[in-house]
């Protein structure tokens, strides 16, 4: 019996089966849930992709459109999934970032607002309001689990994402102290880089990618998303009653030294 055994799932961000999302999803069915899976902006990709996952093409998770952004959306969010026969959730996965390429690539200081307002919008305000619109199925209690990357320091490239990031990290420490009377947990999965369409996406990042495994103590494989997918997996479980608030750092140890040094490995 898996850690999920019998838990319902709502999994955001599935997009390929190189999405941190689709392996978040596919640990999930492994440990015993069942999950959904949400969409956008190309609903067909997710739904082709759901195939891939353990329950194969004979029983494909529903696929529902979802633009975070989109209040109609998310206000039909619960008369969709009744659609598909779920009247609860135990848990729903934040996988969900986005800005605009004016807002990356080292150009912090010439991003408008009106990009900027995008990608806090998108990647950390959606995080309060993805959780209030799964809320009413979250009847006793639940885990809300979202993905993040250490917002602790400026990192080069990465810019106002890293700004909606911090926003991100806030907004679950929030969500974790109003939503904790009703027995729902908020936590976060900070990952180091991972080899998604998302990183791509991001001008310079393979930077970061090759500094990663020679400074982090464990070392880090940036095609693996094991790792972050089993914590994902651990958090939505019973096995973290009393956690809430927390951000818990896959990413090899990272966050926890300095940079690379020539004195590493002596005495």
């Amino acid at each position: 019996m898996g850690i999920l055994e019998g838990k319902r799932i709502l999994v955001t961000g599935v997009l390929t089966d190189a999405s941190i999302g689709f392996h978040v999803a596919r640990v999930i069915q492994e440990q015993g849930g069942e999950v959904v899976l949400t969409a956008y902006p190309r609903p067909t990709l997710t739904a082709r992709t759901a195939k891939r996952l353990p329950t194969g093409r004979d029983n494909p998770p529903p696929v529902i459109e979802l633009d975070v952004m989109n209040t109609g959306h998310l206000d039909a969010l619960a008369g969709n999934l009744a659609e598909h026969g779920w009247d609860r959730l135990d848990g729903v996965v934040h996988a969900i970032g986005f800005a605009p390429q004016t807002a990356l690539g080292g150009n912090f200081l010439n991003t408008p607002w009106e990009d900027v307002a995008i990608a806090m919008h998108a990647s950390a305000y959606s995080l309060k309001s993805l959780t209030m619109a799964c809320l009413p199925l979250l009847g006793e209690g639940g885990s809300v689990v979202g993905l993040d990357f250490d917002a602790t320091k400026a990192w080069p490239v990465y810019d106002w994402m890293g700004v909606a990031k911090a926003g991100l990290e806030s907004c679950a420490r929030y969500l974790a102290k109003y939503l904790g009377p009703k027995n729902i947990r908020v936590n976060l999965v900070a990952a180091g880089p991972l080899a998604t369409m998302a990183a791509k996406s991001i001008p310079g990042f393979e930077g970061m990618t090759e500094l990663w495994p020679q400074v982090a103590p464990l070392g880090w494989d940036v095609k693996d998303t094991e790792p972050t997918a089993r914590a994902v997996a651990a958090l939505l479980s019973d096995w973290f009653p009393a956690t809430t608030g927390e951000i818990v750092h896959v990413d090899g140890g990272m966050h926890a030294v300095g940079g690379p040094s020539e004195d590493v490995g002596q005495a």
